[in-house]
């Protein structure tokens, strides 16, 4: 009886101690995969593409930091203005947006947190509907080898999607 108790205990231990890891992982907010995504959604009215992406917290955040080699926190007041600054540049660097063989200028609008995500917002210069739609987007390339960004461009209630995983970048779609 008593080498049972002891083989019951000592086969605990891998479950305890796994169960820990998992914990310690789960609070610190690691995750396992490096995904992001961007939608373009023309809008027929604006004749604008309204974009947002939808990235993780964390992973935005190290991202720009590397990038410019600062030490700047999403959901701290002193940090906003130069966050803004950063994630606009860091997108104008990492996101093109072609449409019919022409560069359209993207405006960043801004960001809003979510829990553990960012929500970032764009909006194209005036274009008339596009027939074709080239997208370059890098994001978060700079920080992991195994990013993945699923990409939904919207026009006229056609929707597309595509995944790109590092380092493929360019999305080309006819409409």
């Amino acid at each position: 009886m008593k080498k049972i108790v002891r083989k019951f205990s000592y086969s605990f231990l891998p479950v305890f101690f796994c169960s820990v890891f998992i914990s310690f992982i789960s609070v610190e907010g690691i995750h396992p995969y490096h995904v992001g995504s961007v939608e373009f959604n023309y809008n027929q009215k604006t004749k604008t593409f309204e974009i947002t992406g939808k990235f993780f917290l964390d992973d935005l955040e190290n991202a720009v930091n590397k990038k410019y080699s600062k030490k700047l926190h999403f959901g701290e007041a002193k940090h906003k203005a130069q966050m803004n600054e950063a994630l606009k540049n860091y997108i104008a660097e990492y996101m093109k947006l072609k449409t019919d063989n022409r560069y359209l200028k993207i405006d960043y609008l801004g960001f809003e947190e979510d829990q553990e995500s960012v929500n970032v917002y764009l909006e194209s210069e005036v274009v008339e509907t596009p027939k074709k739609i080239e997208t370059s987007i890098s994001l978060l390339y700079n920080l992991f080898d195994d990013q993945m960004n699923i990409i939904h461009v919207v026009i006229n209630g056609k929707r597309k999607s595509f995944r790109l995983s590092y380092p493929e970048q360019y999305f080309y779609q006819q409409f």
